[in-house]
């Protein structure tokens, strides 16, 4: 059965409530509102609690004060020579003590009999309160609190010495306390007023303060931003791309684990804060930090990596705060490109192969309508025996099927060029490749063949009739005699201006028209430096370019105990 639609309403609220009750806004106007409640309340207690003991101490004053004067008065000392002091000395208190406000002016003699007092019928009875020793015995003028026969009063009390310097009485005045405490209330009262504005006051910038907060934080609870923040961290840390940011005095203020393992860098708690300069010195991030430009998909290399950058400035309110780098691999990309060029290579090469076969499937088919069956017959040797020439070339030199396959489709895609394509009689390949080795090597030919087909293509044209040294031509020879192996291509195209031949091998550089050049002689000189070796480039024999690439040993395997491949002539595929 469901649960009845008042319950679920209920509990909705509840949940409501207490997410209101927890609400970052709530919880910042009642910190804030309470410390400064806290804070008020108990300044304006102490402050106040002096006060009020200020204000009794004033009252105690003012009735030693008048208790002083009365002791002083020539009539009150003279009073006491005489048979009946009260008929001289209760005027004289009445009189002072209502000028003075206040509540009791009693006079005693010198056994603390009352000579005067606000009550006459208590004249001739002895003072209550049992301290006036101290005035009566010592000679001492204070002040002191004790409950009288009017009740709780506040006393100045002070001894009355004659001519001689006797005491011969007493002078007591006091004020009741409770008209102290109507005065201290009085008195405080307007700053306890005050501190409850000020409390209110208090609450209403709490209030305001927590609407600010909200809004510079997004209207965000203290959770969800921790989940933010955990969230980004993940984020940052698990993807490909690397992210580099500095602040406005250069100094790195992020650095994900990708971009430190791109960089080499050691651990994020040693590199933070330290000067992108120090770090990465080529990162040119605070040049959009000077300029404020932002800069997307520039190649550089940080390390050996290869890379695709793009640097944005980080503004605030129109003022640039600091700069943020993105980059990723080009290897990734490089790969990805070469395993496409070796898919539209293998497409061109049968697509090649197939308009060939079939014009020859159609000759072969017009010579047998003709009922030139011997001329048929000797085509068909003919072309069985150049494939057959070019499969027994490979299979004899090169060990490694994935380069043969490749040779065969560069021969291929030549022939289909109108280029000669010419593999040197002593070329051989006697050990298989390493995975490593197919890829480098694969990169290394594939893209000095491309580039020597182009510039023969410039110099000799398409087609040529087949003849040596006519139409275009390129020469290639490999080697894995000795201790390196050994790749050279040359050309009869237009060659290299000696003012270029310092910069062909920078990425980005090429004599070629068009966007996304620049790239194939870059790769293979980094590959020819990675697998220790390197590239130069010479004038071949031919007329045009000879580009030599020498690459370590290591990248072959180790060969198989049996008897070298036989070293036969040579192949041209025209």
């Amino acid at each position: 059965m469901a649960t009845p639609l008042p319950d679920a309403l209920s509990w909705r609220r509840r949940g409501q409530r207490r997410r209101r009750l927890r609400s970052f806004r709530l919880q910042v106007m009642l910190l804030v509102g309470a410390l400064l409640a806290g804070m008020l309340l108990a300044q304006g207690a102490y402050l106040n609690h002096r006060k009020a003991e200020i204000i009794a101490d004033q009252m105690g004053q003012r009735a030693l004060a008048v208790a002083l004067s009365v002791a002083a008065i020539p009539e009150v000392i003279a009073a006491f020579d005489r048979a009946d002091p009260s008929v001289t000395i209760q005027p004289i208190a009445e009189r002072i003590r209502r000028e003075t406000g206040a509540r009791y002016v009693v006079v005693g003699d010198r056994q603390g009999i009352r000579l005067a007092h606000p009550l006459p019928e208590r004249l001739g009875l002895p003072m209550v309160g049992g301290d006036n020793d101290r005035a009566l015995v010592h000679g001492e003028s204070y002040v002191s609190e004790a409950t009288g026969s009017l009740g709780e009063a506040i006393r100045g009390k002070t001894p009355v010495v004659d001519g001689q310097g006797n005491i011969v009485g007493i002078v007591s005045v006091g004020f009741m306390l409770n008209r102290v405490a109507m005065d201290v209330g009085r008195y405080t009262g307007l700053s306890w007023a005050l501190v409850a504005l000020m409390v209110v006051l208090g609450f209403a910038g709490a209030y305001g303060l927590s609407r600010h907060l909200k809004k510079v934080i997004l209207g965000l609870e203290p959770h969800e931003i921790a989940r933010l923040a955990m969230e980004k961290e993940a984020i940052l840390q698990s993807i490909h791309e690397g992210i580099l940011a500095i602040n406005r005095e250069g100094r790195i203020t992020l650095v994900n684990q990708q971009a430190r393992r791109f960089l080499g860098l050691p651990d994020e708690r040693q590199v933070l804060g330290e000067p992108v300069q120090e770090v990465v010195p080529n990162s040119r991030l605070l040049e959009v930090l000077e300029r404020g430009e932002q800069q997307f998909d520039q190649q550089m290399w940080l390390g050996d990596h290869p890379v695709v950058v793009n640097r944005v400035p980080v503004r605030y309110d129109g003022q640039i705060e600091g700069a943020v780098a993105t980059f990723r691999s080009r290897r990734e990309i490089v790969e990805l490109s070469q395993a496409l060029s070796q898919a539209s290579r293998d497409v061109d090469m049968l697509r090649a192969q197939a308009h060939e076969f079939s014009n020859k499937l159609y000759t072969i088919a017009g010579l047998l309508q003709l009922e030139r069956v011997r001329e048929a017959l000797a085509l068909i040797h003919q072309e069985s025996a150049q494939q057959q020439a070019r499969m027994s070339f490979l299979r004899d030199h090169v060990a490694d099927p994935v380069l043969s396959g490749t040779l065969l489709g560069k021969l291929t895609r030549a022939r289909e060029l109108g280029v000669t394509l010419e593999i040197d009689p002593d070329s051989s390949l006697g050990a298989p490749l390493t995975a490593t080795g197919q890829e480098v090597l694969m990169s290394v030919i594939g893209n000095l063949l491309d580039n020597a087909c182009d510039a023969a293509l410039q110099k000799g044209g398409q087609g040529g009739d087949g003849e040596p040294g006519e139409g275009a031509r390129v020469r290639l020879f490999f080697t894995d005699l000795g201790e390196q192996l050994l790749i050279e291509v040359e050309d009869n195209g237009p060659g290299v201006p000696v003012e270029r031949a310092a910069t062909i091998f920078e990425e980005g550089f090429s004599t070629k028209p068009g966007k996304h050049r620049g790239i194939g002689l870059a790769l293979v000189a980094r590959l020819c430096r990675q697998h220790g070796g390197e590239i130069t480039l010479e004038e071949s024999e031919l007329g045009g370019a000879a580009f030599t690439a020498v690459l370590d040993k290591s990248l072959c395997q180790a060969p198989a105990a049996s008897d070298p491949p036989s070293i036969a002539q040579g192949y041209v595929d025209e």
